[in-house]
């Protein structure tokens, strides 16, 4: 309430889309996702009062949108191996470098930054996260095309771009723990909910798939209704997954993270069968159709998009290797920098020959 909200519970909220999905609302897109969803809950958990009173009331108004300026093209899924700097000059810091694959910072107003602030500690200890105005001075966003034709990711570049204390996002060089933070919400439970839907029973038989068997004559031949049967059998399982990982995080999980990363890998590990058994099904009838027909368009584009959630916010294996470390409590992948200032790692890597004495 202190920032301009309701103060209500995530059952109210919940509720309330129940309600409005017959209505038209106000649609961000990606970036009202990564906005309500990642970067605003991250900062109640992590900002200054002061900093949310300014800001918070925005974002609710409809005045700015938040995108996240978190992976780099260099390190790939290593994010904390990140090496865009943020350079303390007086009263101010000068970012530098570059992000890239940031949904919706097209058209958002602030990104979320985090830029290594000390060189001379192990790399999860020298990282701090800044407020970055997309329109200041220093900062070129540009679209990166996708195999559907859509521009949602983006790079961004940062040239000297100035930053002040009342930037930063939580404390200075505790920057991991926010992002372990943001880690939770991006994997969709870090409200005690998950993303996926909870299902008390069995439900509508793959509706989307029903209407395509219908649509091309197929809906009798036994190959598909066996296709139908199977992604229905999944959908339920996605379900009661959700709901399981729900109450794990009601309870308070000190584990968040570890339990969040089934819910991600089960998605990028279903989402592309499912994507496949529409395919199959529509055959032919699912590559083409008429201008302006969304509906038909739908099994094309689930197909080309059926790898996101393998890919984006952390990658199969990444969820795989937090599940199997954090939650199952198996040893650690061997690493030869998590204790060594990053300054060195980063000297070492470039002078690395591949040569042994």
């Amino acid at each position: 309430k202190e920032y301009g909200g309701q103060g209500l519970t995530a059952d109210h909220e919940r509720a309330f889309h129940e309600e409005a999905r017959g209505f038209r609302t106000p649609d961000f897109g990606v970036a009202g996702g990564t906005t309500f969803g990642i970067c605003v809950p991250t900062m109640l958990r992590h900002a200054s009062p002061e900093y949310l009173k300014n800001h918070i009331p925005k974002v609710l108004a409809g005045e700015e949108l938040w995108v996240q300026f978190f992976p780099e093209p260099g390190p790939g899924p290593d994010l904390a191996g990140l090496t865009t700097r943020a350079e303390k000059d007086g009263d101010r810091s000068i970012l530098n470098g570059s992000k890239i694959w940031s949904s919706g910072a097209a058209y958002a107003d602030w990104g979320m930054c985090l830029a290594r602030t000390d060189w001379d500690v192990p790399k999860h200890r020298g990282l701090t996260w800044f407020a970055v105005k997309m329109d200041q001075p220093g900062v070129e966003v540009l679209p990166v095309r996708e195999i559907n034709g859509d521009g949602e990711f983006c790079q961004e570049f940062f040239d000297n771009v100035e930053l002040t204390d009342d930037d930063m996002i939580g404390e200075l060089n505790q920057g991991w723990t926010v992002a372990n933070t943001m880690l939770v919400f991006e994997r969709g439970a870090g409200r005690g909910e998950s993303t996926m839907p909870r299902v008390a029973g069995p439900r509508q038989l793959a509706p989307d798939l029903v209407g395509l068997a219908r649509q091309v004559g197929r809906e009798k031949d036994p190959y598909v209704r066996q296709l139908i049967a199977k992604a229905h059998i999944t959908d339920f399982a996605t379900g009661q997954l959700g709901a399981r990982i729900g109450d794990h995080m009601r309870t308070g999980s000190a584990n968040a993270a570890g339990i969040a990363s089934y819910g991600k890998l089960f998605a990028g590990t279903f989402l592309p069968v499912r994507a496949r058994i529409g395919m199959e099904i529509g055959q032919g009838a699912a590559l083409t159709w008429d201008e302006g027909d969304l509906a038909g368009m739908a099994t094309s584009l689930n197909y080309l998009n059926g790898r996101v959630m393998s890919i984006a916010g952390g990658t199969n294996e990444v969820q795989r290797n937090g599940i199997g470390e954090r939650v199952l409590g198996l040893p650690r992948e061997p690493s030869f920098d998590t204790d060594r200032p990053f300054r060195e790692v980063v000297r070492d890597a470039a002078n690395w020959t591949g040569k042994t004495k």
